[in-house]
Formats: C-alpha cells, sequence, structure tokens
C-alpha cells in the first residue's frame, strides 16, 4: 500500500496549487516518456501527489526540491526516502546545485525534470534550467516536463507572428524541442487557481542544433521584444551595439521582433557578440 500523501494546505506566498487525481498525476509523470530506472529531478513536490506517480512509474532516484518546511520533513520519512530511492532537498530550487545533487545521491545524467512548478517561479526556473549545459556536449538536464500557467506553457512553444510568440519562446527553442501535452482546468487542483493550467514537454536539441550562446541570446531577446510594437531598429537601441549588428545580419530594420525566426535570432546574436 502506498505511503499516505504529506498533508499540509497549500501557501499563497509560495504560489502552491496541488494536485491529487491519481490518473492525472500518472499522466503528467509520464507525458515525457518512460521515467523507468531513470534519475528525476521534481521541485515543488508538496504533498507528494507527484512524487507517488513518480516513484509507482519506476523511477531509480527521484531527487525532491522543496523549500516548504511541513513537505520536505514530510516527504524525508517516507519509505523509499529511507531506502535511499528518494532523496529530500530542503531548500530553495533557484539556489540549489542540481548536478551536485545528483552526484552526491548516485544518480546519472542527463537526469529528467518533471514538476508541478510554482506559479510564482516557474519562468525564472525554466530560463535557468535551459542555460544549463547550453554549450557543454555533456548536459545533466534531459527532458523537462513542466506544469505552468496555460499563458505561460503556450509564449513557451509559439512560433513566429503567433501572438504568443517572444523572449520566452526563442530562448526555448534555442535548446529545446518544446510541445504542448496535457492541458488542465482550475477544478484540477487545490486549491484551484484562477487560469487554466498546461503540461509542456521540452525535449533537448542534440549538440549540433543546439544554440550554445543562451545568456546572449536572453540580451538580444529582451531588448528586440522590450517593445514590441516598434520596428527592429529602434527596439535594439536600448542595447549597445545591437543596431549594428542589425545592419550586419542583413535583417531588415523596419520589421518586428515577433516576426523573426529561431535562425535570424541566432544570426542576429552571433553578430552582436562580434561588436
Amino acid at each position: 500500500m502506498s505511503t499516505p500523501l504529506t498533508p499540509g494546505a497549500a501557501k499563497k506566498s509560495l504560489g502552491q496549487h496541488f494536485l491529487f487525481d491519481p490518473n492525472v498525476l500518472k499522466r503528467v509523470a509520464t507525458a515525457g516518456g518512460s521515467v523507468d530506472g531513470k534519475t528525476v529531478i521534481e521541485v515543488g513536490p508538496g504533498p507528494g501527489g507527484l512524487t507517488r506517480a513518480l516513484l509507482d512509474s519506476g523511477v531509480g532516484k527521484l531527487i525532491a526540491v522543496e523549500l516548504d518546511d511541513r513537505f520536505a520533513e514530510g516527504l524525508s520519512r517516507w519509505p523509499e526516502a529511507r531506502e535511499g530511492r528518494l532523496h529530500v532537498h530542503h531548500g530553495d530550487a533557484l539556489k540549489a546545485n542540481i548536478p551536485a545533487l545528483i552526484e552526491q545521491t548516485g544518480g546519472t545524467s542527463p537526469a529528467m525534470i518533471v514538476a508541478n512548478l510554482p506559479y510564482n517561479v516557474g519562468t525564472p526556473m525554466l530560463v535557468e534550467w535551459l542555460k544549463a549545459g547550453a554549450n557543454s556536449e555533456k548536459q545533466w538536464r534531459g527532458t523537462m516536463v513542466l506544469m505552468f500557467q496555460k499563458e505561460v506553457a503556450l509564449r513557451i512553444c509559439a512560433a513566429p507572428d503567433e501572438d504568443h510568440y517572444g523572449r520566452l519562446a526563442v530562448l526555448s527553442q534555442a535548446v529545446t524541442r518544446p510541445r504542448l501535452a496535457i492541458t488542465l482546468p482550475p477544478g484540477a487542483f487545490r486549491p484551484p487557481p484562477k487560469v487554466d493550467s498546461a503540461v509542456v514537454v521540452l525535449e533537448p536539441l542534440g549538440a549540433a542544433d543546439r544554440f550554445p550562446h543562451l545568456d546572449a541570446l536572453e540580451k538580444v531577446t529582451a531588448a528586440a521584444f522590450g517593445q514590441r510594437r516598434k520596428m527592429l531598429r529602434a527596439a535594439l537601441k536600448s542595447l549597445p551595439g545591437a543596431v549594428e549588428a542589425l545592419e550586419a545580419s542583413g535583417i531588415d530594420p523596419t520589421r518586428r521582433a515577433e516576426t523573426l525566426t529561431q535562425a535570424e535570432f541566432r544570426t542576429l546574436t552571433v553578430a552582436w557578440q562580434k561588436k
């Protein structure tokens, strides 16, 4: 019989919204493919609904990163934690050294990340993980299966000229191939959020297809999309050297950021780095 979930009410200050339906949790746990025997990172496990689904799906090593004292303590008492299959790291995921955690717990890389992310840290956490190993042949991060507000999920998966296309889509698609896997209404959660939620699966691109300069791409896209209504030659004035890079790239300066493809943003970023 499975260990009961760790009790505790969701805290608004931590952006917590919990899933309890075992069928939904099973779908989330396996949305990115089989987790059998793999090392998986889970952020914000809360009472442990997804944690239980992952363990029941055959995870080899599950590293749960939990900031909330109540849940970190409760999960650490699960039988799988005593057996060493579940490792609970009590702390802030944005500050955690995940490669070190994988090594310390005897996990293997690349590790999957499967998480119902707290709404208030989901986007910055994704950007940090996208950067992880972007310019390295060997990555600690493998496929990511992440729950966001639906609005954020659409921004990750959007294509040029679509309403949701912006900085997040360009950054995500520079190193991964994202797809919308599951959409869930507010009523699926406790407490229910005010918006729909969605699971995005982000498959890593191979080394040859990955753009290694994500820090530079982040600065270029921040400037380009910072004033979406303006033409690129005006929007890029906020970033020194970017207008000159635009000219060197051969991109029409009267275009707007939302029309540029992934390849064009890469070309613009490389040109900007040379300025």
